[in-house]
């Protein structure tokens, strides 16, 4: 276009309207643009939605001799010896990694006194020491929250294998460190690996295990995490911090090579409507195509009745406010709460130091090793015990065990310092009642009563919660032994405990020989205490 100017005046009129009409195009071109990008994109989910369909419908063509099947019933064989030997052969996978977890938790037990000698070339006084101690906790929950996401997206067993890296990497800068600043970098990195693993590692083994045997191999990661803080226990003897760091690299890397082996979790991949995939899998982990058929059918049916009433567009927070998630989520966020408040780790972390303010005749040191013996002892007996005893007998002898020890040291040690056998003795006896019960309980209850559809979510966000929580009563534990004294510091343990007793005596519902459906039904149920549950069942049934 072309401009002439007569002294002042210019045709601006014509060349406003001419703009004006050139910007109304560009805008007509853009709306047509976004609605053009609006329908493909509709199409797009349509057509997904359309494969995902037709996608079920040929899986429940493949199935339909046994889509009829019963379910489930107590009694009944559920898998083959070839099925229940694949279940324990990937769970010792996992194991590998919880022991691996295990190593940063027993590490600041065995550090701090060689940081603390005079000759050390790390001199660390009180206050550095409880940094090292609880800097771990801190950064756990970092990793807790990312996981619940991560596994969301990218499945449970990638998530465990990803949460190696940061590991190795941590004892790597450990084991390097010239100074506190690296130090506290490597226990962070350590931290938040341990936080990325938890919640998976507890979803994973829920996921894959049949009823029968849910509780033995969700509780056996405790006796691998146990094993992993004993590990660092023994080798903290003879050998310098430093080559206990090195060393600690190995079990991660050899869990990462275990996981290439197993299987996705098949509740995760039916979700999200790999429904051959979950097949294969669940094939695998039930040892015969019939049962797992049945049982994936089970999943799909369940997945199939949320869509029918609305609830898979419903958002995560809408949905955790609901009752059924709600109930279990207030349950096992408290109950967590008093066990740390019970000193369940604050005993691992301060292990020889809480050893030498209670007194009595047996050294430190050795009482800590008969501590982590006591505490991997008595895991595996938990273990055994969940396939015999119910959740709820199996708790109560852990809390009011936990109580009463803890109350009977405090009334001891408020007569004056610890003398002869009793105290390490009762020290012992509480880390056994704890480990018993308390210990194991967190990760089998997210294993077992979150509803599938926020399992993974919910499970990274209470793992987040608890290592928060934990961080700060471990970080206040020095400054508690200070102003309180230890006799005060066991009444609050013992105080906390019996409170959990009773939390978990009003609210757990009894999951052994359920299915992840039966549990999820239950909280379905408008009554809160179990108690009530029993009284207008008359049974004992979910």
């Amino acid at each position: 276009m072309e401009f002439k100017f007569v002294g002042y005046s210019i045709h601006y009129g014509r060349r406003w309207k001419i703009v004006q009409i050139q910007s109304d195009g560009a805008h007509e071109a853009m709306l047509g643009n976004d609605k053009l990008a609006k329908i493909a994109k509709q199409k797009q989910k349509e057509s997904n939605k359309q494969d995902e369909y037709e996608a079920l419908q040929s899986f429940l063509r493949s199935i339909s001799s046994t889509a009829t099947l019963p379910p489930y019933v107590k009694g009944e064989t559920y898998s083959s010896v070839r099925g229940v030997f694949n279940q324990c052969l990937i769970t010792c996978a996992v194991l590998i990694l919880a022991a691996g977890a295990g190593h940063p938790i027993g590490f600041s037990a065995i550090a701090l006194p060689q940081l603390q000698r005079e000759n050390s070339s790390m001199r660390t006084d009180d206050e550095m020491g409880s940094w090292i101690a609880s800097i771990h906790s801190a950064a756990t929950p970092l990793g807790s929250m990312v996981s619940g996401p991560v596994m969301e997206a990218i499945g449970r067993r990638r998530t465990l294998q990803s949460c190696t890296v940061p590991l190795v990497v941590g004892w790597i800068i450990i084991g390097t460190a010239s100074h506190h600043a690296l130090l506290l970098l490597g226990r962070i990195v350590c931290g938040f690996a341990v936080g990325l693993m938890a919640a998976p590692s507890q979803v994973y083994l829920g996921e894959i295990s049949e009823p029968r045997l849910r509780g033995l191999l969700i509780g056996t990661p405790f006796v691998a995490y146990s094993l992993g803080v004993l590990y660092v226990y023994t080798l903290g003897g003879p050998l310098s911090w430093r080559s206990v760091a090195y060393l600690s690299t190995v079990l991660p890397i050899l869990a990462f090579i275990a996981l290439c082996f197993s299987p996705e979790s098949p509740t995760w991949l039916a979700r999200r409507g790999r429904f051959h995939e979950a097949m294969a899998a669940m094939s695998r982990l039930r040892g015969t195509t019939e049962t797992a058929q049945r049982e994936l059918h089970e999943l799909i049916s369940c997945r199939e009745k949320e869509k029918a009433r609305g609830e898979e567009n419903i958002k995560f927070f809408a949905t955790v406010i609901r009752s059924p998630v709600l109930k279990p989520l207030i349950l096992i966020n408290t109950f967590n709460l008093l066990q740390i408040l019970s000193g369940s780790y604050v005993v691992i972390f301060y292990a020889i130091k809480i050893v030498e303010e209670a007194g009595g005749s047996l050294p430190p040191e050795m009482a800590a090793n008969a501590s982590a013996l006591v505490r991997l002892a008595v895991t595996i007996l938990a273990c055994i015990l969940l396939l015999r005893l119910t959740r709820r007998t199996l708790v109560m002898i852990s809390g009011i065990g936990t109580s009463v020890c803890t109350l009977a040291l405090a009334a001891l040690l408020a007569q004056g310092p610890g003398t002869g056998i009793a105290p390490p003795v009762l020290i012992l006896a509480y880390v056994g009642f704890n480990t018993l019960g308390f210990f194991v309980l967190p990760g089998l209850m997210i294993g077992e009563l979150l509803p599938t559809k926020v399992r993974g979510l919910c499970g990274g966000y209470i793992f987040c919660f608890f290592n928060s929580f934990l961080f700060g009563f471990t970080k206040l534990y020095p400054a508690m032994m200070k102003n309180i004294g230890i006799a005060a510091v066991f009444s609050f343990f013992g105080i906390s405990a019996a409170l959990a007793t009773i939390l978990l005596f009003l609210l757990l519902p009894e999951t052994k020989g359920k299915s992840l459906l039966q549990i999820e039904q239950y909280y379905q149920k408008p009554n809160i205490l179990w108690l009530s549950r029993k009284k207008t069942t008359g049974s004992q049934n979910v």
